[in-house]
């Protein structure tokens, strides 16, 4: 009876609690809150969607080569794919071949960086492994603390662990910042390999690039991750600050 008496005891002492610290937050600050979630979950989705797909850059030969087929690849993070394309195919007026959503003869390989060490090989050129593996490497660090960010919020919504609100903003801002970091070392990455030629027969065609929309998706992820950090921090603010700027608002929030 005694054990009894003190689990209950303890356990309605917690349902207190949590009741007071549920009652701090008010209805419209929950709302704001709810509000900078929402922007998150597009990021969230943008990031999600640029890391998991291969539309990071184009990679396109040009169509003056004499034949009624003509090259182009398209990769990402984690997989290359090439593809064969009918010239006629090709929008009437372009000098390379593409885009690489056309119809074609595909054939698509993930990268061995992590596997087997080995470096790709891209229309006679190749790649350079340590630099496209930082990118990975980044860009899955900045979902992982994305993720930790929604997590806090969730926390902050579901428990009224209100002192997370300020990590969870934390979280989002590294994690833009990861994300464009890996972006621009992507974009070296890039670089790279159009310059690693291969000296050995048959000689490398000449190449043209352009970015793809899985790397606009990633631009976008990493500013929006950015902007909903900004508004996160603005919400773990006092109230009193912005009365001074704005008088009748302090008053409405105090």
């Amino acid at each position: 009876m005694m054990w009894s008496n003190f689990f209950m005891h303890e356990e309605d002492r917690r349902r207190r609690a949590h009741g007071a610290r549920k009652a701090r937050m008010t209805p419209e600050h929950e709302g704001k809150i709810k509000l900078a979630l929402l922007l998150t979950s597009v990021g969230a989705t943008l990031a999600v969607l640029a890391v998991g797909t291969e539309f990071w850059v184009e990679l396109n030969t040009y169509r003056d080569n004499g034949s009624a087929v003509c090259d182009a690849a398209h990769l990402g993070l984690w997989k290359m794919c090439t593809k064969r394309l009918w010239q006629a195919d090709v929008p009437a007026g372009r000098d390379t071949c593409g885009p690489a959503e056309l119809p074609g003869e595909a054939n698509c390989t993930y990268f061995k960086f992590f596997t087997t060490g080995e470096d790709a090989h891209i229309f006679q050129r190749t790649t350079k492994k340590e630099v496209n593996m930082a990118a990975a490497v980044i860009a899955v660090l900045g979902l992982a603390v994305m993720a930790l960010g929604c997590l806090c919020i969730i926390m902050v919504l579901s428990k009224g662990a209100e002192f997370l609100l300020r990590v969870g903003a934390i979280c989002f801002g590294l994690s833009g910042l990861l994300l464009l970091v890996s972006l621009e070392v992507f974009r070296h990455s890039v670089q790279a390999l159009l310059q690693g030629v291969s000296p050995e027969p048959p000689p490398s065609p000449a190449l043209t690039y352009e970015y793809s929309w899985s790397l606009g998706c990633g631009v976008g992820a990493g500013l929006v991750l950015i902007l909903a950090s900004g508004f996160f921090f603005l919400l773990t603010l006092p109230p009193w600050p912005w009365g001074s700027l704005c008088p009748k608002w302090g008053h409405r929030a105090t």
